[in-house]
């Protein structure tokens, strides 16, 4: 006769005649379902609760400017070694089949191209970055007040500032690009606080 506690099989080492998995499901207050493991009454955790984590007195409830501009700047960076490091990709091979050039020449090549220019567009996204974020905690600060006035007067600072060696007419026209990028993002993030905003 086969044993009934045996385990089935190597997958599932418990069966379910197992007298130790017979844990006795206990009713709370209320008739409310209990762990029998953790003791506790899982409505006390209910998911559609208000997160109450603890903030210092007078803290806001949301990151400032000071530290988004960290993870901001990173990302930056992460971004255009990754973009820049497709259009080597994209290049090197490009040129190296132009050449026609075979093996370890090719690879190694190509390899220059990836680190070139994922190194370069790295270093430009990152600079910009630092440059916005740089703008918008001064103005945060400066003004006291961190609002969609500082997004765009940041984006259209850094534009200009990072083409003022370039001449005035790039100078103007760098402006105008960190101008509508700015724009654009609040339009896409706070399209409808805007629109409250107009309406009253």
């Amino acid at each position: 006769m086969e044993d009934q506690n045996k385990p089935k099989s190597i997958f599932s080492p418990y069966s379910s005649a197992d007298p130790s998995m017979n844990v006795p499901v206990t009713a709370g207050p209320a008739g409310s379902i209990m762990s029998p493991y953790l003791n506790f009454d899982p409505s006390y955790i209910s998911p559609g609760s208000d997160s109450q984590f603890i903030f210092p007195e007078g803290a806001s409830r949301q990151r400032g400017r000071l530290e988004l501009s960290f993870s901001q700047i990173g990302g930056s960076v992460f971004l255009g070694a990754a973009v820049g490091g497709l259009n080597g990709l994209y290049t090197g091979f490009r040129e190296t089949s132009a050449n026609q050039l075979t093996g370890a020449v090719r690879r190694t090549q190509m390899l220059n191209f990836i680190t070139k220019q994922g190194a370069s567009s790295a270093q430009t996204l990152g600079v910009i970055a630092l440059m916005y974020s740089v703008f918008g905690v001064v103005l945060s600060y400066g003004r006291g007040v961190d609002d969609e006035l500082n997004t765009v007067v940041a984006g259209t600072a850094t534009g200009l500032l990072y083409k003022s060696s370039a001449g005035w007419k790039k100078c103007v026209r760098g402006g105008a690009i960190g101008l509508t990028l700015a724009t654009a993002y609040i339009l896409f993030t706070s399209g409808d606080r805007l629109k409250t905003l107009l309406e009253k």
